[in-house]
């Protein structure tokens, strides 16, 4: 979410994070606004009996935005919660990794990825709560193949998931007007229906007559996750073995993306750091690939300035890019009081609150008949059916393998694959290479 997304660190430190760990989570803030690298310092009790539970995450998961933590504080008055949000994954993930490996400096609940779960579930699962025995967690209030994703083989169950990653696009209908494109959303979906190329070909024409310092979209990799959200071949098989080079999914994502980053219609721009978001507050570009979390981060980044201007369409294919996962470290020293409130969270009534604030889609499907966004959100996004968009890519989003190094491997791919063709001019050839040998490092091959 985020994220996933919803500051970084290059990929070499996962190699030297797997060598700690016996060889985890984006729809997001730089690493000198990471308030998690103190996390164990805000827990535990004081004198007068208060709690506080602190909660990593990664991005903008939406608790704090819909008001759940002062919810639940009002009905607990002895907890008091911190949340310490760090805004890449790739920078949390490592970081969250060293801790449970040393079992100090955890977070009361951390937030998972769900390109990070399968290994997580592998490699961490000693290291967390089994909340599928928690009071009050109903198996059958969530999606089944999310329930499964964080699901141990002998039946450990070591996160609850917070929302699902249906795709739609996001678009700037000031800036589609200014560039004689069509602005009507239903236009722009059957425009792009079934093929990403069309998809392209529109931006083609945008930057014919693209308003001054605009370009189409915001990085040839927000491309590459929207098409890739699609594949039902990913990073591996069903073995667990790495089918990265041959995966049809990825090559396709790989193809649309390089017809992208080797063209003018790209900002260039690495998501989730500071120059992103200032291109989404400076309007410094026209479409983005959106995923349901990634609407809370619209408006966050956007601020004022884009409400009514920002609009949602349906992508040209369905897929799922990011959704996440909640977890109790068992070091911590409030497991009890943190299973209560991660079991408060993840209920479908709450699930249903984030909704309605940044449109983050519930993986509980106990919610989705009533699901309403907030008056300000359905303004800022000029009214768009945000529900029924989101509802009806959840519905058809295939059935996919992730593997214990997904997200690494993804990461290559979009930060020194795709970033070295787009930023630095190389060819896609050498920026294949290029990821192929930062993979086959992560993978120790």
């Amino acid at each position: 979410m985020r994220t996933s997304t919803r500051g970084s660190r290059r990929l070499a430190a996962f190699a030297v994070v797997a060598a700690l760990t016996t060889g985890l989570l984006a729809g997001c803030a730089d690493d000198a606004k990471d308030s998690s690298s103190n996390a164990s310092d805000g827990g535990g009790n004081n004198a007068k009996g208060k709690i506080t539970l602190t909660v990593g995450t990664f991005g903008v998961f939406g608790y704090k935005q819909a008001g759940l933590y002062d919810e639940y504080t009002k009905l607990h008055p002895n907890i008091t919660i911190k949340e310490n949000v760090t805004e890449r994954n790739d920078v949390y993930y490592p970081k969250l990794l060293t801790r449970l490996q040393a079992g100090s400096g955890a977070d009361d609940i951390q937030a998972i990825e769900v390109a990070n779960i399968t290994e997580v579930v592998q490699t961490q699962a000693a290291k967390f709560e089994d909340l599928g025995k928690a009071d009050g967690v109903d198996k059958s209030k969530y999606l089944a193949w999310k329930w499964d994703q964080a699901t141990t083989q002998d039946g450990k169950t070591i996160g609850l998931g917070t929302d699902i990653g249906p795709m739609a696009l996001c678009y700037r209908k000031d800036l589609f007007e200014k560039a004689g494109l069509p602005t009507d959303r239903e236009e722009l979906s059957k425009a792009w229906a079934g093929d990403w190329n069309k998809y392209v070909a529109l931006g083609e024409q945008y930057m014919k007559k693209a308003p001054s310092g605009t370009k189409f979209v915001d990085s040839a990799s927000s491309v590459y996750n929207a098409v890739f959200a699609g594949a039902t071949e990913r990073y591996y098989d069903k073995s667990g073995e790495p089918t990265y080079e041959q995966s049809a999914g990825r090559k396709l994502a790989w193809d649309t993306a390089m017809k992208v980053a080797t063209s003018d219609m790209s900002a260039k721009l690495k998501q989730f750091e500071k120059p992103w978001d200032q291109g989404y507050a400076n309007g410094k570009f026209a479409t983005v690939s959106c995923p349901a979390w990634m609407l809370g981060y619209i408006q966050e980044k956007s601020g004022d300035s884009g409400k009514g201007k920002w609009d949602v369409a349906a992508p040209p294919t369905a897929g799922n890019w990011g959704g996440a996962f909640i977890g109790v470290p068992s070091a911590g020293k409030n497991k009890a009081e943190a299973i209560k409130l991660a079991t408060w969270l993840t209920a479908p009534e709450q699930q249903a609150k984030v909704f309605a604030k940044q449109a983050s889609f519930p993986s509980t499907p106990g919610a989705y008949a009533g699901l309403k966004v907030a008056p300000a959100t359905d303004e800022y996004f000029d009214k768009a059916p945000i529900a029924a968009i989101f509802g009806d890519a959840a519905k058809n989003i295939p059935s996919a393998v992730y593997g214990v190094k997904d997200q690494q491997i993804g990461t290559a791919i979009a930060d020194i694959g795709i970033l070295q063709v787009e930023q630095q001019g190389k060819s896609p050839t050498q920026g294949w290479d290029a990821a192929v040998k930062e993979i086959k490092d992560v993978l120790g091959q």
